[in-house]
């Protein structure tokens, strides 16, 4: 429809100041982009109170009655104009702080109004501050009754119950000719989000209220219908035009149910159809290396040089791997594993596979201090195993790096190890099969292309030898230490196949959490005191670096110096975001080899540390982290044998969210219960992401931490479709095509890259 393609500009109501703001705030630039810029409350605004029977403490109320008299109060900035409001059965105050002039010049006394606000007590009265006024409908009289029952309605009015009908919750309707009029006296009133800067310019939510009434007098004609009638009969969803009408402006609870159920459905269908589109094309355009052959150096690995018996988790994972790896297409797989849960060692065994094909392996790690001590522990587990490690970083320079990158081309390197290093184009692989990629959300999807480009080719020639079209794409698989709520990663992550390891080796003890209060630090230093006595080592996590005045919380160049004092027989090291790479990595290497016995940290050593005689972890502000960091925090101890700790510290003044927050932690060391928890508590935030995961949607009204039954049915109906139109040739899907590549605001292949 032409119309939502409009310049909101020339919307009655906006204007070029108006639109230059909601393009900057609000991302609004056409009428269609208004249109589904949809409320997040709303206001029931169906029932009348009788004055006698409201006070302070209840929500929004909406009253009838007349202006009695107005009367000021105060000089200056304490005047306040007051209007004495009363329906027969009382009478309460309104008050205005400002606009005092054009009040008394636009309200007359004992003329009918609909006010509506929030009622309070002040000096013993009720009072209603800034309320919203309204002019009683017309063809509606103003009779005063004690029973409250203030307007009644002409009978020759069909659509506004009779004379003989009180107007209570739930008979307040929109008359068919009024669709798009946003008033008192009709029911369920929408909330706009808007920021403060759009207040300061008088865009408030009544403003954008108006603003989408002007609109849908502009939309008189049903809007057309964004899914096949065979979707939204088999699913009972409403008609596109009736959802957006009722979202904005809902007839009934039951019909703004009905509007949220279809436009919740709509959104994540079509996020799961871009998904499950590019799981199809890529089935269908890409062969993947076939891996058959399990053979001497995954055999020689699995029975000699296992340092451990293998999970029943890891072994399940790896079975599910090599089947990708043999089937003859591409692998694209999410392995899921809480910290210390053996990914390294399953990362290991799947590269060996593809050395055991002929091919080579890359692992790309986040941070130089990960990828060495991936290098480390894949040399120390392969032991005296014919299999070249080498490790790619920017600090690899010189005759150094120009053996590597020689030596990759050759394949004298099986498996190489690196940073953001291993994508540059000066890096080529002789035969690359199997991509790892660690902690991914650390990575573009651009930077993750680049490395997939440099895919193996069929017949074995130097990938540098030949074109990308004639790429095959390596083998993908996807590390995270994160657990990933199922919604969530069905979302984001709905073109990966998932793994989950989700058992620790045996022997790992759960680590106990502690929540003290940071009155209580004598208990958290006899703790310390034990442990370091025994030859263990300690964490100290700090939310600052330095005092702000801004924010009261601990910060680290205080904790240094308090810590240092409080434990002068032992070394104390700092290490945070503002020291060059090259300190940082020293200071973690004096920690990891025990010449320092403390650790006081911001969260840079939230990923990429692995000391297991690190046995306690203290979190100062715990209630400044959200849950999934504070798990990923003290994944960082209970790395050994040993019985480990984490001291989650805090003020005594919390929150009622931060306190569910940290007692969840206390309760449970299960990572995927803490991201269900934390999903529900904080809800999925921005999840386009285009950069991080390849997801080319913003959800506008649909919530993955609540919508998760909702999620299931769009993503069975979007597998149906591709299932049954693979080609896109059902004349009845052209609707969701055409819909599809409106909302797409990319046309590449990220599904094809993980």
């Amino acid at each position: 429809m032409t119309i939502l393609k409009q310049d909101i500009k020339y919307l009655q109501g906006v204007g070029p100041n108006r639109s230059a703001l909601l393009a900057s705030e609000l991302g609004i630039t056409t009428v269609g982009d208004l249109l589904a810029y949809y409320p997040y409350k709303y206001v029931d605004r169906s029932r009348i109170y009788k004055i006698s029977d409201i006070d302070g403490n209840m929500p929004y109320v909406q009253l009838c009655g007349q202006i009695l008299s107005f009367e000021s109060f105060g000089e200056g900035r304490n005047k306040r104009l007051v209007a004495h409001f009363s329906d027969n059965t009382g009478v309460v105050d309104l008050v205005w702080f400002q606009g005092a002039k054009y009040i008394t010049k636009t309200y007359d006394c004992h003329k009918p109004y609909i006010v509506f606000g929030k009622p309070s007590m002040f000096s013993g009265k009720i009072q209603l501050a800034h309320p919203e006024i309204e002019n009683a409908p017309e063809g509606m009289r103003y009779e005063a009754r004690t029973t409250g029952d203030l307007f009644e309605q002409p009978s020759t009015n069909p659509n506004i119950p009779s004379t003989s009908t009180p107007l209570q919750q739930g008979q307040a309707t929109l008359p068919s000719d009024e669709q798009s009029a946003p008033s008192a006296y009709k029911g369920l009133c929408p909330s706009y989000n808007t920021s403060e800067k759009m207040k300061r310019s008088g865009l408030n939510s009544a403003a954008m209220a108006k603003l989408t009434a002007n609109m849908f007098k502009l939309l008189k004609n049903p809007l057309d219908e964004t899914l096949p009638a065979y979707i939204t009969a088999k699913y009972c969803l409403m008609p596109y035009d009736d959802a957006v009408r009722n979202i904005h402006y809902p007839s009934s609870p039951e019909a703004l149910r009905r509007a949220q159920v279809r436009l919740k459905f709509e959104e994540l269908f079509y996020v799961q159809l871009n998904i499950l589109r590019y799981v199809k094309d890529r089935q269908l355009r890409y062969k993947g290396l076939v891996f058959s052959k399990v053979g001497n150096l995954f055999n020689t690995f699995f029975h000699n040089h296992l340092p451990f018996t293998l999970t029943n988790a890891q072994k399940r994972v790896i079975k599910e791997m090599h089947a990708d790896m043999k089937s003859g297409r591409q692998m694209n797989r999410l392995l899921q594993g809480d910290v210390g849960s053996g990914k390294t060692l399953v990362a290991l065994m799947v590269s060996l596979l593809a050395l055991d094909n002929g091919c080579q392996a890359c692992i790309m790690a986040p941070t130089e201090i990960l990828a060495e001590q991936h290098v480390e522990t894949l040399r120390a587990f392969l032991g005296d195993m014919p299999v070249r490690v080498e490790l790619l970083t920017g600090t690899v320079k010189g005759k150094r790096r120009t053996q590597i990158l020689s030596d990759l081309i050759t394949g004298d390197i099986h498996i190489l190890v690196g940073t953001h290093a291993v994508i540059e184009e000066s890096v080529q692989f002789h035969r690359l099969g199997l991509v790892v990629i660690d902690e991914q959300h650390r990575f573009g999807v651009a930077q993750r292309a680049k490395l997939w480009m440099k895919g193996a080719q069929a017949d074995g020639m130097p990938s540098s030898a030949s074109s990308t079209s004639d790429t095959m794409p390596p083998h993908v698989l996807v590390m995270t230490a994160t657990p990933i709520p199922r919604t969530l990663a069905m979302t984001l992550y709905g073109d990966l196949d998932v793994s989950v390891i989700d058992e620790l080796p045996p022997g790992r003890k759960p680590i106990r959490t502690i929540h003290q209060f940071d009155s209580h630090r004598s208990r958290i230093y006899e703790l310390m005191r034990r442990e370091l006595s025994i030859g263990r080592q300690v964490y100290i996590v700090y939310p600052l670096i330095k005092e702000t005045e801004k924010m009261d919380m601990k910060d680290l160049e205080q904790g240094f110096e308090e810590i240092s004092k409080a434990f002068p027989m032992y070394k104390v090291g700092k290490v945070h975001g503002k020291m060059k790479p090259a300190e940082k990595d020293v200071e973690m290497q004096r920690f990891a080899n025990h010449e320092t016995h403390i650790l006081v940290s911001t969260t840079v050593i939230e990923v990429g540390v692995n000391v297991p005689n690190a046995s306690v972890m203290i979190i100062e502000n715990t209630e400044r982290f959200g849950l999934s960091q504070l798990h990923q925090l003290r994944g960082r101890v209970g790395r050994g044998a040993d019985q480990s700790y984490c001291v989650l510290v805090s003020k005594v003044q919390l929150s009622e969210n931060t306190r569910k927050r940290i007692q969840i932690m206390v309760d449970s060391t299960d990572g995927f219960e803490i991201a269900e928890q934390d999903l529900k508590l904080r809800g999925p935030g921005d999840l386009e992401g285009t950069q991080q995961s390849g997801m080319a949607f913003d959800l506008k009204i649909a919530n993955l931490a609540r919508d998760g039954q909702i999620l299931n049915l769009a993503r069975t109906a979007a597998q149906e479709v591709i299932d049954n139109d693979p080609e896109e040739r059902n004349s009845q899907n052209n609707v969701l095509w055409t819909r599809l590549r409106e909302l797409r605001k990319t046309n590449i292949n990220w599904g094809a890259i993980s």
